[in-house]
């Protein structure tokens, strides 16, 4: 009989013992490490092998990746990286992905504890964000298919089960989020049949937020117009610049016009975990549906995120569908309704929610506030020591934990390159976007490994070779 178990567990079981120690010796040195490493044309082609006919060792396996891969990650991990919205993950996750891998439970469905975490989780992320109990909710890959499976539920709550099987007719559905809205909005209009262009982007004010007097305007023209307004969303912190819209505001207009209300909150919802911070989610508990990572702010390792919604019926009625080969039984490993699979895509899901349960219980949401906010204070930090520096100026309002800023008297190609060489000799890893038709280098500070030290350090290594 042919087995992938080996015949003597005795070697794999110690090789596995060595792959978690070095893993973390390589999270406890993260601050000696580069932050990335290029990776060499010869690495790179190693990764167009052919495909293995016959196996090769473990050993020799974990001695590839060793060389091959651990060197030429992305390095979100080390407390220099502040590209983009990336979390720094936790050695308390890191071990929960092992034990999942072992469990190998597939959470689609039945009646099994897998759920039960997850049900947990759902139940803990709604109250960390005003949410109320009972709320619904799945646990997805990230916000891109939160936000796709809210935009799916707004549009069965504006037409019901009909749209289901015969798509949207004649209607003209139209959603307005703002100016700064993230790539996957439109990709979720895109998606859901309804057209990229149905999404209606709203000009935003100095601050980076919706403007509501265009917002009613739009609203008012499309009515006019003959579409269906049927979704706001609201952005709880822009990618750019970590901006919030007026959520309770948006909330008002919806409610009077009969829309769904939906918030974006991919890494800014969990400010409500930080005292200092939590203002700017207010409203946020108000809304229909909540999109929301915890591999961002709340370390939780890739990937993770999380859609809320508020009504239990109008989630399921969303994605649930009849099948005698998946039919629910009053008992044994076929109860356990409603399963993960009717509330969002997959049937096929990983034990997802362990690592997020393991990181809540390991650390609470007491410590992970307190991430948020020493983020947003080393933002601040930097805000401050490019206000100071005559040579350096700040492009937009520091809300959160992003800062985007300049070089006094630098062209668009002359930033791009200061940050592909930070990044490149393996120092700091800002990104870039642009504002207000400047390209600016952004600093996202997320990682809880970040110090004062490393935002000091970005600026006095920008500044060492600008002036």
């Amino acid at each position: 009989m042919s087995t992938l178990d080996p015949a003597d567990w005795s070697a794999l079981r110690a090789l596995g013992h060595q792959m978690i120690d070095d893993m973390f010796s390589h999270l406890a040195g993260q601050r000696g490490q580069p932050v990335w490493r290029p990776m060499p044309d010869a690495i790179r082609a190693g990764f167009r092998a052919k495909l293995p006919v016959q196996g090769t060792a473990p050993e020799a396996v974990y001695e590839a990746f060793s060389a091959q891969i651990r060197p030429y990650v992305s390095g979100n991990t080390n407390p220099r990286f502040m590209g983009w919205v990336q979390g720094g993950g936790n050695a308390v996750s890191m071990l929960a992905e092992l034990l999942a891998g072992a469990m190998n439970e597939n959470c689609g469905g039945r009646d099994h504890v897998g759920l039960a975490v997850e049900a947990q989780v759902i139940s803990w992320a709604a109250e960390m964000l005003g949410m109320p109990a009972g709320t619904s909710g799945v646990l997805l890959t990230g916000s891109s298919m939160a936000n796709f499976c809210a935009v799916l539920c707004a549009r069965y709550a504006a037409l019901g089960a009909a749209a289901r099987q015969d798509g949207l007719g004649a209607k003209r559905l139209t959603a307005y989020a703002s100016a700064g809205v993230h790539r996957c909005v439109p990709g979720a209009m895109d998606m859901a049949g309804l057209g990229s262009a149905a999404l209606r982007k709203i000009p935003v004010d100095a601050d980076f937020r919706m403007d509501l007097a265009a917002l009613n305007t739009a609203i008012a023209a499309d009515l006019a117009a003959g579409c269906t307004p049927f979704l706001i969303v609201g952005t709880a912190g822009a990618v750019d610049v970590g901006a919030f819209d007026d959520l309770v505001a948006l909330h008002e207009i919806a409610r009077a016009r009969g829309m769904w209300f939906h918030v974006d909150g991919a890494f800014g919802a969990l400010a409500a975990l930080a005292p200092a911070q939590a203002h700017h989610t207010a409203g946020m508990g108000l809304a229909d549906s909540v999109a929301f990572d915890f591999h961002k702010w709340a370390q939780v390792t890739y990937d993770a995120g999380c859609l809320l919604v508020r009504d239990p019926a109008i989630h399921q009625a969303s994605f649930a569908q009849a099948t005698s080969y998946l039919a629910a039984a009053p008992r044994g490993l076929a109860g356990g309704q409603p399963w993960p699979c009717d509330l969002g895509p997959d049937l096929s899901r990983g034990f997802r929610a362990l690592k997020i349960w393991m990181t809540l219980s390991a650390y609470g949401t007491e410590a992970l506030g307190g991430i948020v906010q020493s983020t947003c204070a080393l933002a601040q930090r930097l805000a401050q020591r490019i206000q100071a520096s005559d040579r350096l100026e700040l492009l937009a309002p520091v809300p959160l934990n992003i800062v985007c800023f300049a070089v006094r008297g630098f062209s668009d190609a002359q930033t791009l390159d200061l940050v592909a060489d930070l990044q490149c000799e393996g120092l700091f890893a800002p990104s870039t976007t642009r504002i207000n038709g400047r390209t600016a280098i952004r600093a996202a500070i997320v990682n809880h490994r970040t110090e004062a030290a490393d935002v000091d350090g970005l600026v006095d290594e920008i500044l060492r070779r600008v002036t």
